[in-house]
């Protein structure tokens, strides 16, 4: 099979000659630029650049090499852009180490040693602290109230660090040419490789109300204030489908996976009953798979952290083909229980190997008995794709990297 055949088998839940694998497909199954840097150390590639094509979470684009050499099938569009070394430039890391921005990406350093971002207006949006490795958001433009007009939502959206600070393609969205772009170089990536493409398009709903009001206030808020929340949702809809319409125009004979991301879910709970999830979401994420379906050919993928098997019958229901990160280590989240239950309608992008206790502190030994039992469990029948639990963070040694991928390679000689 070609690397797309494998994972679209996979998708099917058809069982492909070997066991499907993403690193860096999405902003949420990546590396961060500090673990990617050790990892070349380790490896002793010498040359190319560590380019953090998402500033706000650090993370790294792989490069052709390590893709091959690891044998992965999956790869993001966003690489088609920002291509040139023109469009980067060197900063230092947490750790020293030697990293790249994108031109566009200006933090301010502080006498202190944090980094501060200002939007064009001269808001605070975005901070790491001296010795993180992410930038926090600083500004919630509906912290004290929801507006009572909603013609300003854009501009309220704009002042959010994931939005201003997104990363690519989307970094050139609003460039006149964008689309035409857009569809340009996907087909040239396309015709290059024969990995499977995908595109990360957010539609957030849960999130954007987390993002605009803060955390605490829009959770109260699914409680108290009914009201408020559905007319946000329903003007976040409008944004969304319209950029929906645009991207299955433009790419959705082309891309093989869209992923929406909505984080529903805390290592020990879900952020609400499944009830209000019925209530308040889950229509609006079966139409934004209703349209997607409609419009393309792409599966959607689901990114959504945490101990969500509760809404999982209700995500296939609402028509997602695809979930991840897959939290093992969350509760109500074990394996085998995922997979017996809802293997055979749900593909999991995920789980291959627990990022909280396992991938950063076990030996590579154990690492490795691991990924293989998650591969047994997993792959069984398709409906898998390796990834770790998100990303592959700073204090990942390399060595238990080599390890999960040795895992997944000796996974398919068997």
């Amino acid at each position: 099979m070609t690397a797309r055949e494998r994972v679209l088998a996979a998708i099917a839940h058809k069982t492909p000659d070997r066991c499907p694998l993403d690193l860096g497909a999405t902003p949420s199954s990546g590396i961060s630029a500090i673990a990617y840097n050790n990892l070349k150390k380790h490896l002793g590639i010498e040359g190319g650049h560590t380019r953090i094509y998402d500033v706000v979470q650090q993370v790294a684009q792989p490069e052709e090499e390590l893709l091959s050499r690891f044998g992965v099938d999956t790869i993001d569009i966003g690489r088609a852009f920002n291509e040139k070394d023109s469009d980067w430039y060197d900063t230092t890391l947490a750790d020293g180490s030697v990293g790249q921005y994108p031109v566009w990406f200006r933090p301010e350093k502080q006498a202190n040693g944090d980094y501060l971002v200002y939007d064009k207006e001269g808001t605070k949006i975005a901070r790491m602290p001296v010795g993180a490795t992410f930038f926090d958001q600083t500004c919630f433009p509906y912290e004290e109230d929801y507006p009572t007009s909603y013609e300003g939502l854009d501009h309220a959206m704009g002042k959010v660090l994931w939005s201003a600070l997104v990363h690519s393609p989307w970094d050139h969205a609003g460039e006149e040419d964008f689309y035409t772009r857009l569809r340009e170089r996907t087909l040239a990536l396309r015709q290059s490789t024969d990995r499977a493409l995908v595109i990360t398009c957010g539609c957030n709903l849960f999130e954007w109300g987390t993002f605009l009001r803060r955390m605490d206030n829009f959770l109260m808020d699914i409680y108290t204030d009914e009201e408020n929340v559905e007319a946000l949702v329903e003007q976040l809809m409008v944004r969304h489908l319209a950029t929906l319409e645009k991207v299955c125009a433009a790419v959705g004979d082309l891309v093989d996976i869209l992923r929406f991301g909505d984080d529903l879910g805390m290592a020990t709970n879900m952020f609400m009953s499944r009830e209000k999830y019925q209530a308040l979401f889950k229509p609006y994420h079966t139409k934004l798979n209703e349209y997607v379906h409609a419009h393309s050919g792409m599966k959607t993928l689901l990114h959504s952290c945490g101990s969500i098997a509760p809404i999982i019958p209700d995500l296939i229901e609402a028509g997602y083909d695809i979930l991840n990160p897959v939290q093992t280590s969350a509760y109500g989240m074990e394996a085998e229980k995922l997979k017996r239950e809802f293997g055979k309608d749900i593909t999991f992008w995920g789980g291959g190997c627990n990022t909280k206790t396992v991938l950063n502190h076990a030996t590579p030994a154990e690492v490795y008995d691991h990924c293989r039992r998650m591969i047994d469990v997993f792959h069984q029948d398709g409906g898998f794709v390796f990834n770790q639990e998100h990303n592959i963070m700073p204090d990942v040694p390399p060595e238990n990297i080599l390890a999960m991928y040795r895992a997944v390679r000796d996974s398919a000689n068997e």
